[in-house]
Parts: C-alpha cells; sequence; structure tokens
C-alpha cells in the first residue's frame, strides 16, 4: 500500500518533480506530448537504460497511460496528468517506490481501480530498470526497481554535486522576501530571530529553484516607538529614570553613552533640540547594531528600504493616483477612502485622513506599488502571529491594484517562539530588559543550532526551543545527529583517501537492503527542496535531513564500506565508497540551504 511520506507538512501532497543536476535516461530524450499539450515526453517511453528514481518513474507512469490511452486500453476524458506522485513507501515489503495512481484515475477511466492499476502494471514492468509492479489493495501499486537501476542514483547526485537537489523550477522569476524588519528599537527578539531564520532559508530555496530573489528589511524610522525610544536615550543619557513608556534594558544606556562620547553637548542642548540630537545618531546606531546582528546570524540583506523614502519620492501620491484611476477610492466624510470591502476586506479603509495626514494603509499602499515598480512578480512578507488580522486589508489592497492575491503577494504568519531551561521558560535577557534576544540564544546554543532549532518546526506551530537539548553533544540533539552523519562521512572518505581506495561507478553492485534505502532516501532530496519551496515550509527540509542522516548510520552499521586489515579493494568497496560520497552531497547540500554548516570533523 501507499503510504504517503511527507517531512513535517501535510501528506500526499502532489509536487511536480524537480530537474535537478545532468538530464539523465529519458529526461534527456524528448518529444512532443502524444496528447497535444505544451509539455515534453520521453520519445521512447518504455526505456530507461540505466537509471530509476521518483522523477523517472512519474514519468514513466505518464507514459505508461499515454500508452494505454492512444491504444484505447484506457480512456481519459480530463486528459493525462503532467506528474503523479511517486513516494516511498514507509512499510517493508511494498516495494521501493508506490503510487496511488490508479485510485485517483481510475473513477474518470470508468474502470475498477484494480483493473487500471494491473494495466498499468503491466507497462511498467516491461521497463528497463523495473524489477517487479505489485497490484496491492484496493489498487496501490508498489514498485521494485533493479539494484543497477537505482545505484545510479549516487553517480547522479555525485555528478550533479553542490546542483543536486535545484531546479530551474522558477523560471527566473523575482521574488522580494520582506522579513524581520522590527523597528530599530532594540536589539533583534527572539520572535524576529525565528523570522530571518526562516525568512533566509526560504530565500536560499527560491533561488536554489530557479528564482531571483531579493531579500528587504522595511526600516521604520518614524512614528511613536522611535518617540519612545528617543526619550529613553535621553533620559540615560541625563540619568534619569526610563519614561513610563519609554524603553528599559542595558543596551539603552550603552548607546546613549556612545551617543553621548560622539556629541558631548547633546544632552545639555534644550529637550527639543536634544532629543532629535539622541533620535538621529541612537536610531542609526541601534540599527547598525541590528544589522551586524544579523549578518553574524548568515542573514544579508540585499535591501534597507527606509520608510521615508516613500514620501520623498511621490510613491504615496503614485498609489493614490493609480488606486483613483482603477476607480477604488472615493471621498466621504471629509476623507479619501479604499474600497477594499469589494475585494474581500471586512470593510473599507480610509486611506487619507479628513485632517490630511495619510492613515496607515497609505503607506502600505505606497510600499507594495514601490515593489511591484521595481519589478517583482512576487512579492513575500513574513509576520509574526499579531498581524493575523492584517492579511485581509493586504491581500484586499494588492486586489485593489489588479493583482493577484496568493500570487503577486503572499503573506506567511508564523507563530511564537519561547525559550526554556531545566522545563521552565526563559523570561529575559539583562541587556535588553524585558525581552529575549537573538544573540541570548546565539550565545547559549551557536548559531548553528539557532539556525536549525528555529526553522525545524512548522511556522502553523508555536515553538519551544529546550536550551539543554540544542547544546547536547548527543543523537538527540537533531543539529549535533545531522551534523555528526556528515562528519562521519567526510572521516570515511578521508581515510579511503588515505588508503589510496577512490569511489566507483559500480551500481549494480549496492544490492543491500540498506544501501536501496539510502539510494531512495538520496533520491527524494530534490523533490523535498521543491516541496519545500512550493509550499513555503522550510522545515521540510531539516526533517529529511534527519531521516536521512538516520538512513546513513543504519547503512553504516550494516555495510562495511571500508577494506579490513589485509583485505584487497573490490569494486564493491568502490561503489560503496561512491553512496557515500553521494551522502556527504546531499547532507552538506541540505544544510546549506538551511544556513548551517556541514563540519568535516567534529
Amino acid at each position: 500500500m501507499l503510504y504517503p511520506l511527507s517531512y513535517g507538512g501535510s501528506g500526499g501532497t502532489t509536487i511536480p518533480a524537480a530537474r535537478a543536476g545532468a538530464e539523465t535516461g529519458a529526461a534527456a530524450d524528448r518529444g512532443p506530448d502524444p496528447a497535444g499539450g505544451s509539455g515534453s515526453w520521453p520519445r521512447d517511453r518504455r526505456r530507461y537504460p540505466d537509471r530509476v528514481n521518483p522523477e523517472q518513474l512519474s514519468d514513466l507512469i505518464v507514459a505508461s497511460l499515454a500508452d494505454l490511452s492512444a491504444e484505447g486500453a484506457i480512456t481519459l476524458p480530463a486528459g493525462l496528468p503532467q506528474t503523479v506522485t511517486v513516494e516511498r513507501p514507509r512499510q517493508k515489503g511494498h516495494g521501493d517506490y508506490a503510487t496511488n495512481v490508479a485510485l485517483q484515475l481510475a473513477k474518470q477511466a470508468g474502470q475498477p481501480p484494480r483493473v487500471f492499476a494491473a494495466l498499468v502494471a503491466a507497462r511498467l514492468e516491461a521497463a528497463d530498470g523495473i524489477a517487479g509492479v505489485e497490484v496491492a489493495g484496493p489498487g496501490f501499486l508498489n514498485i521494485s526497481v533493479d539494484a543497477g537501476a537505482q545505484g545510479q542514483v549516487a553517480d547522479d547526485v555525485v555528478a550533479a554535486g553542490a546542483a543536486y537537489g535545484g531546479s530551474e523550477a522558477g523560471e527566473k522569476q523575482t521574488v522580494n522576501i520582506e522579513f524581520v524588519s522590527a523597528n530599530p528599537t532594540g536589539p533583534v527578539t527572539l520572535a524576529s530571530a525565528r523570522w530571518a531564520a526562516v525568512g533566509d532559508t526560504l530565500a536560499r530555496l527560491l533561488e536554489a529553484t530557479g528564482h531571483r530573489v531579493t531579500r528587504e528589511y522595511y526600516f521604520n524610522d518614524h512614528g511613536a516607538q522611535i518617540d519612545r525610544f528617543s526619550r529613553s536615550l535621553l533620559a540615560a543619557a541625563r540619568h534619569e529614570p526610563t519614561p513610563d513608556d519609554g524603553y528599559p534594558g542595558q543596551y539603552i544606556t550603552e548607546i546613549a553613552e556612545q551617543v553621548a562620547a560622539a556629541h558631548p553637548e547633546a544632552a545639555g542642548l534644550p529637550d527639543d533640540e536634544a532629543l532629535e540630537a539622541y533620535r538621529a545618531n541612537g536610531v542609526g546606531l541601534m540599527f547598525e547594531e541590528i544589522k551586524q546582528t544579523l549578518r553574524d546570524f548568515r542573514v544579508p540583506f540585499d535591501v534597507y528600504f527606509h520608510e521615508n523614502d516613500l514620501y520623498e519620492s511621490g510613491a504615496t501620491d503614485r498609489a493614490l493616483t493609480r488606486l483613483r484611476e482603477l476607480g477604488n477610492i472615493y471621498e466621504m466624510d471629509g476623507a479619501v477612502w479604499l474600497r477594499t470591502e469589494k475585494y474581500g476586506d471586512d470593510k473599507d479603509r480610509v486611506i487619507v485622513k479628513s485632517d490630511g495626514h495619510g492613515a496607515y494603509i497609505s503607506g502600505d499602499a505606497a510600499y507594495y506599488l514601490d515593489k511591484r515598480e521595481r519589478g517583482f512578480d512576487r512579492c513575500i512578507i513574513l509576520l509574526g502571529a499579531d498581524h493575523h488580522g492584517y492579511v485581509g486589508r493586504m491581500m484586499a489592497l494588492c486586489a485593489a491594484f489588479g493583482d493577484e492575491p496568493g500570487v503577486n503577494l503572499e503573506i506567511i504568519i508564523g507563530q511564537m517562539v519561547n525559550l526554556l531551561s531545566h522545563g521552565s521558560v526563559v523570561r529575559m535577557g539583562k541587556r535588553s530588559g524585558n525581552i529575549i534576544t537573538l544573540l541570548d540564544l546565539v550565545d547559549a546554543v551557536g548559531v548553528d543550532a539557532a539556525r536549525y532549532a528555529l526553522v525545524r518546526n512548522s511556522l502553523e506551530t508555536n515553538l519551544d526551543i529546550d536550551l539543554d537539548l540544542w547544546t547536547r553533544a548527543t543523537s538527540d540533539n537533531p543539529v549535533f545527529y545531522v551534523q555528526y552523519a556528515h562528519a562521519r562521512v567526510a572521516s570515511i572518505l578521508r581515510n579511503a583517501g588515505e588508503l589510496g581506495l577512490e569511489p566507483g561507478s559500480h551500481p549494480e553492485l549496492l544490492s543491500h537492503e540498506k544501501e536501496g534505502e539510502l539510494l531512495r532516501a538520496l533520491a527524494e532530496f530534490p523533490r523535498v527542496v521543491n516541496a519545500a519551496t512550493t509550499l513555503r515550509e522550510p522545515h521540510r527540509v531539516a526533517r529529511y535531513l534527519e531521516d536521512t542522516a538516520a538512513s546513513y548510520h543504519r547503512f553504516y552499521d550494516s555495510c562495511r564500506v571500508l577494506p579490513m586489515g589485509d583485505e584487497d579493494p573490490s569494486d564493491l568497496h568502490r561503489a560503496r565508497l561512491r553512496l557515500v560520497e553521494a551522502t556527504r552531497t546531499v547532507l552538506a547540500n541540505g544544510l546549506a540551504l538551511l544556513g548551517v554548516s556541514a563540519p568535516e570533523r567534529m
């Protein structure tokens, strides 16, 4: 039976197979779509000369359906699928791969699922590389592949190298991903740290799948929060109590001292002038600290967009003009209103207040239009759980500009983060006064563990990071477990080099059960990357790496890779070294997508 294999998201989701590395087998020799569509198909749909992986199996099944349809054995009124779900069964004895394609299409074809499945099975069994096909249960297809065809995966992975797992699925689409964007009134908080890790990982995934990505930070240096920050700095400089609505914490004193050192006269100026001096200089110092913290966390930004630029560039006026031209602006009660209710918002929104000042949504409109004018096809924004009410109005705003919500604009909402120590929530950091910061987390567990921990779970769930767990050098620490697997792989390859033993291509020799398990795991990586990108679920990569590390450890415990004592090296040793080499490639590529190092020694 088919047991959908997922890495933290919804099981059974069909994702078109990623095209990774060199073109292989049938993928290198394609002709016109026999159904007359825009896709391409293997010219000889029955022959896959020397390799079988999930992508090729998907192509082979679709090609078999095309043959059956052309011969009149089946009829599919809705047409042939472009791709089908091919997954690794969870239970032993159910083949190497499985598909539920017969259950999905039998009703359309007007046939019992098992009859439909038997027709497809007969076609598949005739293909090179297929050892057998079983019709199971109500119509599942369990597929076993030849060792040589499966073993070729290791050669493919090594040949692709750092490119393995990637694709051109994004077709060079331009994507702006905005994340963190915290007001520069304090250090990067733990909540913002989650968006930093997830946002950067998602950007890496998008780049790996053929998108052109710009990472952007929206620098909000105006408003009430900046005023409170400035008054807090001035109070610290004058050795006065923190204002009731001000910001506490040692960092305020530190920044106030830096401003005083550069401008010793500032604190003694009249209140308005002193406040402006501490605002102008303090905000800049705070923001430089934020930038450096993020760089140290391996989160580079391409653009730091200043809110003030929206007003100086006339972007707010252009947005109003565009919305008016589209018929989505009207005036009532002395104010200017934006028609958002007709686009799904719960009400229309004031965009210019009766006093002539722009409402908050005017800045949102200007900023969104500015991104689109800069040429971005898709704008993605990561926001905290307290912004749920913001989504509807922003999607309505997107539609008011004539764009498609969910396509031109995506908003991803994430939940909160807590730090745990000895089973209790860590309440605050000393330097920040009343918040836990990214630096607190990094100081406790390091950058690698911090990034991995922040990405490992779905954004839809609250995240508790147990400091005791993430500092352990044991297998129950997920990042240590994966990194240790990589280091173990690197050690074997070093030892082989010292013996003068090089990896070799002998895929037909990789017939052990644990070799097959590991090969199937490696073959799955491109589709995991594609799914994590398409579904905006970077945690799938982390969970996949843990499963793959486990498969490697089981392989290592069962299969001797290097010769023992005076044993002469054999082709089997070389074949297993190639499998080890491929495993290193996949683990390193996956860790790189998470922004986590792949150590050679531990």
